[in-house]
Protein backbone atom coordinates (compact mmCIF):
# COMPACT_ATOMS: atom_id res chain seq x y z
CA UNK A 1 0.00 0.00 0.00
CA UNK A 2 1.45 3.36 -1.01
CA UNK A 3 1.37 6.36 1.31
CA UNK A 4 -1.28 8.12 -0.75
CA UNK A 5 -3.53 5.07 -0.58
CA UNK A 6 -3.02 4.80 3.16
CA UNK A 7 -4.04 8.45 3.66
CA UNK A 8 -7.19 7.90 1.60
CA UNK A 9 -8.19 4.74 3.42
CA UNK A 10 -7.61 6.17 6.87
CA UNK A 11 -9.85 9.14 6.14
CA UNK A 12 -12.75 6.71 6.61
CA UNK A 13 -11.85 6.14 10.25
CA UNK A 14 -11.70 8.26 13.40
CA UNK A 15 -8.11 7.63 14.39
CA UNK A 16 -5.75 10.16 15.96
CA UNK A 17 -2.12 11.21 15.47
CA UNK A 18 -1.54 8.95 12.49
CA UNK A 19 2.05 8.78 11.33
CA UNK A 20 4.34 6.69 9.19
CA UNK A 21 7.43 5.12 10.72
CA UNK A 22 10.14 7.82 10.95
CA UNK A 23 13.28 7.19 8.87
CA UNK A 24 15.43 6.85 12.00
CA UNK A 25 13.50 3.69 12.91
CA UNK A 26 13.61 1.95 9.55
CA UNK A 27 17.04 0.31 9.72
CA UNK A 28 17.88 -0.76 13.25
CA UNK A 29 20.27 -3.33 14.63
CA UNK A 30 18.17 -6.13 16.15
CA UNK A 31 20.18 -6.35 19.36
CA UNK A 32 20.12 -2.62 20.04
CA UNK A 33 16.46 -2.46 19.14
CA UNK A 34 15.62 -5.12 21.73
CA UNK A 35 17.61 -3.23 24.36
CA UNK A 36 15.74 -0.01 23.57
CA UNK A 37 12.37 -1.79 23.73
CA UNK A 38 13.26 -3.21 27.14
CA UNK A 39 14.41 0.23 28.33
CA UNK A 40 11.18 1.88 27.17
CA UNK A 41 9.04 -0.81 28.80
CA UNK A 42 10.92 -0.47 32.06
CA UNK A 43 10.31 3.28 32.07
CA UNK A 44 6.62 2.96 31.18
CA UNK A 45 6.01 0.18 33.69
CA UNK A 46 2.38 -0.62 34.42
CA UNK A 47 1.21 2.28 32.26
CA UNK A 48 1.39 0.07 29.18
CA UNK A 49 0.21 -3.42 28.26
CA UNK A 50 1.24 -5.17 25.04
CA UNK A 51 -1.13 -7.57 23.29
CA UNK A 52 0.31 -10.08 20.82
CA UNK A 53 -2.01 -11.89 18.47
CA UNK A 54 -1.29 -15.55 17.79
CA UNK A 55 -0.34 -14.67 14.22
CA UNK A 56 2.34 -12.17 15.16
CA UNK A 57 6.00 -12.84 14.62
CA UNK A 58 8.24 -14.02 17.43
CA UNK A 59 9.87 -10.61 17.94
CA UNK A 60 6.46 -9.17 18.87
CA UNK A 61 4.98 -11.95 21.02
CA UNK A 62 8.16 -12.16 23.08
CA UNK A 63 7.37 -8.66 24.36
CA UNK A 64 3.64 -9.29 24.79
CA UNK A 65 1.99 -9.37 28.20
CA UNK A 66 -0.81 -11.46 26.70
CA UNK A 67 -0.87 -13.73 23.63
CA UNK A 68 -4.09 -15.04 22.11
CA UNK A 69 -6.88 -14.44 19.63
CA UNK A 70 -8.41 -11.06 18.96
CA UNK A 71 -11.37 -10.83 21.31
CA UNK A 72 -9.59 -12.67 24.11
CA UNK A 73 -6.85 -10.02 23.92
CA UNK A 74 -9.37 -7.18 24.00
CA UNK A 75 -10.84 -8.62 27.19
CA UNK A 76 -7.37 -8.83 28.74
CA UNK A 77 -6.87 -5.16 27.93
CA UNK A 78 -10.21 -4.23 29.46
CA UNK A 79 -9.32 -6.12 32.62
CA UNK A 80 -6.00 -4.33 32.96
CA UNK A 81 -5.30 -0.99 34.61
CA UNK A 82 -2.87 0.09 31.90
CA UNK A 83 -3.32 3.57 30.49
CA UNK A 84 -1.95 2.48 27.10
CA UNK A 85 -2.83 -0.69 25.20
CA UNK A 86 -0.40 -1.55 22.40
CA UNK A 87 -2.19 -3.99 20.11
CA UNK A 88 0.05 -6.26 18.06
CA UNK A 89 -2.72 -7.12 15.65
CA UNK A 90 -4.78 -5.47 12.90
CA UNK A 91 -7.17 -2.54 12.79
CA UNK A 92 -10.44 -4.33 13.54
CA UNK A 93 -8.86 -5.90 16.63
CA UNK A 94 -7.69 -2.55 17.93
CA UNK A 95 -11.19 -1.17 17.29
CA UNK A 96 -12.73 -3.94 19.38
CA UNK A 97 -10.27 -3.22 22.15
CA UNK A 98 -11.19 0.47 22.06
CA UNK A 99 -14.90 -0.41 22.25
CA UNK A 100 -14.64 -2.55 25.38
CA UNK A 101 -11.85 -0.77 27.28
CA UNK A 102 -12.42 2.16 29.64
CA UNK A 103 -12.54 5.70 28.31
CA UNK A 104 -9.28 6.54 30.08
CA UNK A 105 -7.41 3.77 28.24
CA UNK A 106 -5.82 4.55 24.89
CA UNK A 107 -5.46 1.81 22.27
CA UNK A 108 -2.48 2.16 19.96
CA UNK A 109 -1.84 0.21 16.76
CA UNK A 110 1.89 0.42 15.94
CA UNK A 111 1.35 0.43 12.16
CA UNK A 112 -1.83 1.68 10.52
CA UNK A 113 -1.00 -0.42 7.46
CA UNK A 114 -1.94 -3.52 9.47
CA UNK A 115 -5.42 -3.73 7.98
CA UNK A 116 -7.13 -7.12 7.57
CA UNK A 117 -8.04 -7.74 3.90
CA UNK A 118 -11.06 -9.85 4.85
CA UNK A 119 -12.50 -7.08 7.02
CA UNK A 120 -12.06 -4.76 4.06
CA UNK A 121 -14.16 -7.06 1.88
CA UNK A 122 -17.34 -5.97 3.69
CA UNK A 123 -17.31 -2.21 4.04
CA UNK A 124 -20.32 -0.23 5.17
CA UNK A 125 -21.36 1.26 1.82
CA UNK A 126 -21.30 -2.15 0.14
CA UNK A 127 -23.28 -3.73 2.94
CA UNK A 128 -25.88 -0.94 2.95
CA UNK A 129 -26.43 -1.42 -0.78
CA UNK A 130 -26.60 -5.21 -0.50
CA UNK A 131 -29.01 -4.99 2.43
CA UNK A 132 -31.40 -2.83 0.43
CA UNK A 133 -31.42 -5.33 -2.45
CA UNK A 134 -31.65 -8.32 -0.16
CA UNK A 135 -34.58 -7.07 1.88
CA UNK A 136 -36.36 -5.88 -1.26
CA UNK A 137 -36.19 -9.40 -2.69
CA UNK A 138 -37.90 -11.13 0.24
CA UNK A 139 -40.56 -10.53 2.87
CA UNK A 140 -38.71 -12.80 5.29
CA UNK A 141 -37.04 -11.33 8.35
CA UNK A 142 -33.28 -11.28 7.74
CA UNK A 143 -30.89 -11.25 10.72
CA UNK A 144 -27.32 -10.10 10.00
CA UNK A 145 -24.38 -11.75 11.73
CA UNK A 146 -20.86 -10.48 11.32
CA UNK A 147 -17.70 -12.33 12.20
CA UNK A 148 -15.45 -10.69 14.76
CA UNK A 149 -13.03 -10.07 11.89
CA UNK A 150 -14.91 -6.97 10.74
CA UNK A 151 -14.79 -3.24 11.24
CA UNK A 152 -16.68 -1.51 14.02
CA UNK A 153 -19.19 0.06 11.62
CA UNK A 154 -20.20 -3.39 10.38
CA UNK A 155 -20.69 -4.58 13.95
CA UNK A 156 -22.82 -1.47 14.49
CA UNK A 157 -24.82 -2.27 11.32
CA UNK A 158 -25.63 -5.73 12.64
CA UNK A 159 -26.84 -4.30 15.94
CA UNK A 160 -29.06 -1.77 14.17
CA UNK A 161 -30.76 -4.54 12.21
CA UNK A 162 -31.29 -6.93 15.10
CA UNK A 163 -28.15 -8.98 14.62
CA UNK A 164 -24.96 -9.73 16.50
CA UNK A 165 -21.28 -10.59 16.29
CA UNK A 166 -19.75 -14.05 16.51
CA UNK A 167 -16.35 -15.67 16.82
CA UNK A 168 -15.19 -18.82 15.06
CA UNK A 169 -15.99 -20.72 18.26
CA UNK A 170 -19.61 -19.61 18.70
CA UNK A 171 -20.77 -19.12 15.10
CA UNK A 172 -23.23 -22.02 15.32
CA UNK A 173 -24.75 -20.56 18.48
CA UNK A 174 -25.08 -17.21 16.75
CA UNK A 175 -26.86 -18.81 13.80
CA UNK A 176 -29.30 -20.55 16.11
CA UNK A 177 -29.89 -17.30 18.02
CA UNK A 178 -30.65 -15.54 14.73
CA UNK A 179 -33.05 -18.20 13.47
CA UNK A 180 -34.98 -17.95 16.71
CA UNK A 181 -35.63 -14.31 15.79
CA UNK A 182 -35.85 -14.33 12.01
CA UNK A 183 -36.24 -16.40 8.86
CA UNK A 184 -32.91 -15.87 7.13
CA UNK A 185 -29.34 -15.11 8.11
CA UNK A 186 -26.95 -12.80 6.30
CA UNK A 187 -23.45 -13.85 7.38
CA UNK A 188 -20.44 -11.72 6.57
CA UNK A 189 -17.67 -11.32 5.68
CA UNK A 190 -16.23 -14.89 5.67
CA UNK A 191 -18.05 -17.29 3.35
CA UNK A 192 -15.94 -20.27 4.42
CA UNK A 193 -16.74 -19.92 8.12
CA UNK A 194 -20.37 -19.42 7.10
CA UNK A 195 -20.33 -22.52 4.90
CA UNK A 196 -18.77 -24.67 7.61
CA UNK A 197 -21.25 -23.39 10.18
CA UNK A 198 -24.22 -24.03 7.90
CA UNK A 199 -22.91 -27.56 7.33
CA UNK A 200 -22.66 -28.18 11.06
CA UNK A 201 -26.30 -27.13 11.39
CA UNK A 202 -27.45 -29.31 8.49
CA UNK A 203 -28.20 -26.27 6.30
CA UNK A 204 -25.55 -26.68 3.63
CA UNK A 205 -28.22 -27.08 0.95
CA UNK A 206 -29.93 -23.83 1.94
CA UNK A 207 -27.03 -21.43 1.32
CA UNK A 208 -26.40 -18.75 -1.26
CA UNK A 209 -23.21 -16.74 -1.77
CA UNK A 210 -23.85 -13.03 -2.28
CA UNK A 211 -21.24 -11.34 -4.47
CA UNK A 212 -21.22 -7.60 -3.66
CA UNK A 213 -19.19 -6.89 -6.80
CA UNK A 214 -21.89 -8.36 -9.04
CA UNK A 215 -25.45 -7.19 -9.59
CA UNK A 216 -26.98 -10.40 -10.84
CA UNK A 217 -28.22 -12.22 -7.73
CA UNK A 218 -31.50 -13.94 -8.59
CA UNK A 219 -34.28 -12.69 -6.23
CA UNK A 220 -35.84 -16.14 -6.37
CA UNK A 221 -32.59 -17.68 -5.15
CA UNK A 222 -32.66 -15.25 -2.23
CA UNK A 223 -36.17 -16.32 -1.36
CA UNK A 224 -35.28 -20.02 -1.68
CA UNK A 225 -32.25 -19.99 0.64
CA UNK A 226 -32.10 -19.35 4.36
CA UNK A 227 -28.39 -18.60 4.71
CA UNK A 228 -26.91 -15.78 2.63
CA UNK A 229 -23.10 -15.79 2.72
CA UNK A 230 -21.04 -12.75 1.83
CA UNK A 231 -18.35 -13.25 -0.82
CA UNK A 232 -15.38 -12.72 1.51
CA UNK A 233 -12.55 -14.85 2.82
CA UNK A 234 -9.25 -14.87 4.71
CA UNK A 235 -6.40 -14.70 2.22
CA UNK A 236 -4.29 -17.00 4.40
CA UNK A 237 -6.81 -19.75 5.14
CA UNK A 238 -8.25 -19.74 1.65
CA UNK A 239 -4.89 -20.92 0.30
CA UNK A 240 -5.12 -24.28 2.03
CA UNK A 241 -6.21 -27.17 -0.18
CA UNK A 242 -7.32 -30.73 0.47
CA UNK A 243 -4.14 -31.76 -1.35
CA UNK A 244 -2.15 -30.26 1.51
CA UNK A 245 -3.90 -32.60 3.92
CA UNK A 246 -3.11 -35.58 1.70
CA UNK A 247 0.53 -34.55 1.40
CA UNK A 248 1.03 -34.07 5.13
CA UNK A 249 -0.49 -37.50 5.79
CA UNK A 250 2.01 -39.03 3.35
CA UNK A 251 4.94 -37.27 5.06
CA UNK A 252 3.60 -37.76 8.60
CA UNK A 253 1.31 -40.83 8.65
CA UNK A 254 0.58 -40.48 12.38
CA UNK A 255 -0.19 -36.78 12.26
CA UNK A 256 -3.36 -35.28 13.68
CA UNK A 257 -4.58 -32.62 11.27
CA UNK A 258 -6.38 -29.64 12.76
CA UNK A 259 -7.53 -26.68 10.69
CA UNK A 260 -9.22 -23.36 11.26
CA UNK A 261 -12.91 -23.02 10.21
CA UNK A 262 -11.94 -20.15 7.89
CA UNK A 263 -10.58 -22.89 5.59
CA UNK A 264 -12.49 -24.20 2.58
CA UNK A 265 -15.12 -26.86 3.20
CA UNK A 266 -13.14 -29.66 1.53
CA UNK A 267 -10.11 -28.88 3.72
CA UNK A 268 -12.24 -29.09 6.86
CA UNK A 269 -13.72 -32.40 5.67
CA UNK A 270 -10.26 -33.83 5.03
CA UNK A 271 -8.91 -32.80 8.44
CA UNK A 272 -9.25 -34.72 11.70
CA UNK A 273 -10.67 -31.74 13.57
CA UNK A 274 -11.46 -28.07 13.17
CA UNK A 275 -11.17 -25.26 15.67
CA UNK A 276 -10.30 -21.68 16.49
CA UNK A 277 -6.77 -20.54 17.26
CA UNK A 278 -7.56 -21.16 20.94
CA UNK A 279 -8.73 -24.71 20.10
CA UNK A 280 -5.62 -25.35 18.03
CA UNK A 281 -3.38 -24.07 20.81
CA UNK A 282 -5.17 -26.21 23.39
CA UNK A 283 -4.91 -29.31 21.19
CA UNK A 284 -1.13 -29.01 21.11
CA UNK A 285 -0.92 -28.10 24.79
CA UNK A 286 -2.86 -31.27 25.66
CA UNK A 287 -0.97 -33.52 23.24
CA UNK A 288 1.04 -36.46 24.53
CA UNK A 289 4.82 -36.31 24.08
CA UNK A 290 5.81 -37.63 20.68
CA UNK A 291 2.52 -36.78 18.95
CA UNK A 292 2.54 -34.96 15.64
CA UNK A 293 0.09 -32.16 14.87
CA UNK A 294 -0.30 -30.59 11.45
CA UNK A 295 -1.66 -27.06 11.82
CA UNK A 296 -3.87 -25.50 9.15
CA UNK A 297 -3.71 -21.84 10.08
CA UNK A 298 -1.33 -18.87 9.84
CA UNK A 299 2.29 -19.97 9.89
CA UNK A 300 3.39 -17.99 12.95
CA UNK A 301 1.03 -19.83 15.29
CA UNK A 302 2.41 -23.15 14.05
CA UNK A 303 5.94 -21.87 14.66
CA UNK A 304 5.06 -20.61 18.15
CA UNK A 305 3.47 -23.93 19.12
CA UNK A 306 6.46 -25.86 17.81
CA UNK A 307 8.78 -23.66 19.88
CA UNK A 308 6.64 -23.69 23.03
CA UNK A 309 6.08 -27.47 23.01
CA UNK A 310 9.34 -29.17 22.03
CA UNK A 311 8.03 -32.60 23.04
CA UNK A 312 5.33 -32.38 20.34
CA UNK A 313 6.10 -32.29 16.64
CA UNK A 314 4.19 -29.37 15.14
CA UNK A 315 4.25 -28.94 11.38
CA UNK A 316 2.51 -26.37 9.17
CA UNK A 317 -0.10 -28.01 7.00
CA UNK A 318 1.36 -26.82 3.71
CA UNK A 319 5.03 -27.06 4.69
CA UNK A 320 7.40 -24.53 3.22
CA UNK A 321 4.63 -23.18 0.98
CA UNK A 322 2.71 -21.74 3.95
CA UNK A 323 2.10 -18.03 3.82
CA UNK A 324 2.01 -15.58 6.67
CA UNK A 325 -0.57 -12.85 7.09
CA UNK A 326 0.62 -9.78 5.22
CA UNK A 327 -1.46 -7.47 7.44
CA UNK A 328 0.02 -8.90 10.64
CA UNK A 329 3.48 -8.58 9.11
CA UNK A 330 3.11 -4.79 9.13
CA UNK A 331 3.51 -4.83 12.92
CA UNK A 332 7.25 -5.25 13.04
CA UNK A 333 9.49 -4.60 16.07
CA UNK A 334 10.70 -1.28 14.65
CA UNK A 335 7.13 0.03 14.86
CA UNK A 336 6.78 -1.36 18.37
CA UNK A 337 9.94 0.44 19.50
CA UNK A 338 8.79 3.68 17.89
CA UNK A 339 5.37 3.87 19.59
CA UNK A 340 6.90 2.90 22.94
CA UNK A 341 9.62 5.55 22.78
CA UNK A 342 7.03 8.11 21.70
CA UNK A 343 5.03 7.30 24.85
CA UNK A 344 8.15 7.74 26.95
CA UNK A 345 8.41 11.24 25.45
CA UNK A 346 4.76 11.91 26.20
CA UNK A 347 3.53 11.55 22.62
CA UNK A 348 0.75 9.18 21.50
CA UNK A 349 0.92 7.81 17.96
CA UNK A 350 -1.71 5.89 15.97
CA UNK A 351 -4.43 6.04 18.60
CA UNK A 352 -7.57 4.07 17.74
CA UNK A 353 -10.73 5.96 18.68
CA UNK A 354 -14.01 4.51 17.40
CA UNK A 355 -16.58 7.28 17.36
CA UNK A 356 -18.97 7.00 20.33
CA UNK A 357 -22.15 6.37 18.34
CA UNK A 358 -20.57 3.54 16.35
CA UNK A 359 -18.89 2.13 19.44
CA UNK A 360 -22.18 2.09 21.35
CA UNK A 361 -24.00 0.15 18.62
CA UNK A 362 -21.08 -2.20 18.06
CA UNK A 363 -20.99 -2.88 21.79
CA UNK A 364 -24.66 -3.91 21.57
CA UNK A 365 -23.79 -6.52 18.93
CA UNK A 366 -20.94 -7.78 21.13
CA UNK A 367 -23.20 -7.90 24.20
CA UNK A 368 -25.69 -10.04 22.30
CA UNK A 369 -22.88 -12.45 21.50
CA UNK A 370 -21.88 -12.62 25.14
CA UNK A 371 -25.45 -13.56 26.06
CA UNK A 372 -25.33 -16.69 23.90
Amino acid sequence: MQTADLDTDLSLFKYDNLSQLPPAYRDLDAGKREQRIDTALAELGDDVVILGHNYQRREIVEHADFIGDSYQLSKEAANSDAEYVIFGGVTFMAESADIITDDDQQVILPSMEASCPMAGMAEALQVDSAWAKLTAATDDDVIPICYMNSYADLKAFCAEHGGLVCTSSNAADAFEWAFERGDKVLFLPDKHLGTNTAHDLGMEDDTLVWDPWADDTDPEAIRDNDVILWEGYCQVHERFRADHVEEVREDHPDANVIVHPECRRDVVEAADCVGSTADITQAVENADPGETWAIGTEIHLANHLDRWHPDVEVVPLCGDACMDCNAMRQIDPNYLLWVLEELVEGREQNVINVDPATADRAATALDRMLEL
